[in-house]
């Protein structure tokens, strides 16, 4: 029986993606948890596996199309035996949009570019079936096979990938008799119509001497999501910044000496040493970890740092989980791994989503000071400028130092002035006695 395959949602804010590449070409065989081809979102390139077995009957999206919408037909899979005409009768150009009953609210967590918002419930349109009122994964074929044979496929554990009902699920609920019947579709209720938003108007043109040469850099889906979230962020969100100076002698005299220890497995950064301290001033002054949502103040209960990269398609933040709990050595090995797989695109989603506060540093680019934008659902984020000798007082005597510039850019809604203050209270004897993040 043919069926299409579709382009599918990789992540909760992903609408449309590009086809990067095609793994299979028409008419090899696909078995279920094989990778079919290369999707390109607006965060990294995934790889989109089968849900069934069958034939790769016609592709309909050519390779390097961008703008593929989710849920749109991308290929005709056929079942054992079939011939290629039998997928003639399906539809190349997309399929009907969902109704208000195929879409369910799901539990997102949200971040700027990189990240989802925690604590919301997001709109996603997709299939749902049963009456348990969430989404569920099953694939096109499995579904028409239990519509035929009367299952409810809500009931029915996936054995597919990440927990995707497939073929073989149905036909073993019908062959045990263990799924219960689909119960008759509810009568839709009757919908008042939504107020129609106030027209927008139309964003400024760029305007171009009459003979002026440029150079045009298409915007990639991910530069198009980075722009438009931190827009949002600039505009809705109430930043503040507060600013200190830290000393940096004894934390670059503890990094030379750790490494230059013989057999060492690593070689330490400054940023790797400012990571460790934000988690640990995290762990002391908790309101500062934490997100603003209408009803109420979150606080993450675990310290997630994230880290901003910078990679040819624009900036992604990679996460490191439970900062607080982990060596020097072992943030300093993940940061690299996690920064080569960002400017490759190979990050996977749970590798850049959910950070509870972010460090942004520049020093390596010779930058004194700057104040960095806020990612939400996040309240704060913290700018780290380049170390240099600098003239500072002690006991009434000048003297040379190494000082190094922060700038915490802070949500007002969620995080005061004073919670600002305390955080930064505590990350500056962390960094000038590094010795307490060994403790």
């Amino acid at each position: 029986m043919a069926t299409h395959i579709l382009m599918p949602a990789l992540s909760p804010t992903m609408t449309e993606g590009k086809l990067a590449k095609w793994l299979k070409k028409e008419g090899d065989a696909v078995e279920s948890g094989e990778v079919l081809c290369e999707i390109e979102t607006d965060k990294a390139t995934m790889e989109f596996e089968a849900a069934d077995d069958g034939i790769l009957g016609k592709i309909l999206v050519a390779e390097g199309t961008e703008g593929v919408t989710v849920n749109r037909p991308i290929a005709v899979l056929l079942a054992e035996g079939e011939d290629a005409s039998a997928g003639d009768g399906l539809a190349t150009e997309g399929v009907a949009k969902p109704g208000p009953g195929a879409v369910s609210e799901v539990r997102s967590v949200e971040l700027t570019g990189s990240q989802p918002s925690v604590g919301g419930t997001e709109k996603v349109a997709g299939p749902t079936t049963g009456d348990k009122g969430g989404r569920v994964f099953a694939s096109p074929l499995a579904r028409r096979i239990a519509k035929d044979a009367g299952l409810d496929i809500a009931q029915l554990q996936g054995s597919g990938p990440r927990g995707r009902v497939v073929k073989a699920d149905v036909e073993k609920a019908k062959a045990g008799g263990g799924a219960a019947k689909a119960a008759a579709p509810a009568q839709a209720a009757p919908q008042q119509a939504a107020p129609q938003p106030a027209a927008k108007p139309a964003p400024a043109q760029a305007k171009l001497l009459p003979d002026q040469p440029v150079t045009e850099f298409p915007n990639s889906g991910m530069r198009k999501v980075i722009a438009r979230r931190l827009m949002e962020a600039k505009q809705s969100i109430p930043h503040f910044y507060l600013t200190i100076d830290v000393e940096l002698d004894r934390l670059m005299a503890l990094r030379a000496d750790l490494n230059a220890r013989p057999g060492a497995d690593y070689k330490l950064s400054v940023n790797d040493f400012i990571i460790k301290a934000v988690a640990l001033a995290l762990r002391k002054v908790p309101a500062a970890n934490a997100m603003w949502t209408d009803e109420a103040i979150l606080r993450f209960d675990n310290v997630d740092v994230s880290v901003a990269v910078s990679t040819d398609g624009g900036l992604i933040t990679p996460v490191v989980r439970n900062a607080d709990q982990k060596g020097l050595a072992t943030i300093s090995n993940e940061i690299k791994a996690l920064a080569k797989k960002a400017r490759d695109g190979k990050l996977q989603p749970q590798e850049f989503q959910g950070g509870g506060f972010t460090v942004s540093n520049l020093g390596m680019y010779g930058i004194r000071e700057f104040s960095a934008i806020i990612n939400p659902p996040q309240s704060c984020i913290l700018a780290v400028g380049a170390g240099e000798q600098r003239a500072v007082v002690k006991d009434g005597a000048v003297h040379v130092a190494t000082v190094m510039s922060c700038t915490l850019s802070v949500d007002h809604r969620s995080v005061d002035g004073a919670i600002g203050a305390e955080f930064l209270a505590a990350l500056k004897p962390l960094l000038q006695d590094p010795l307490q993040l060994m403790l």
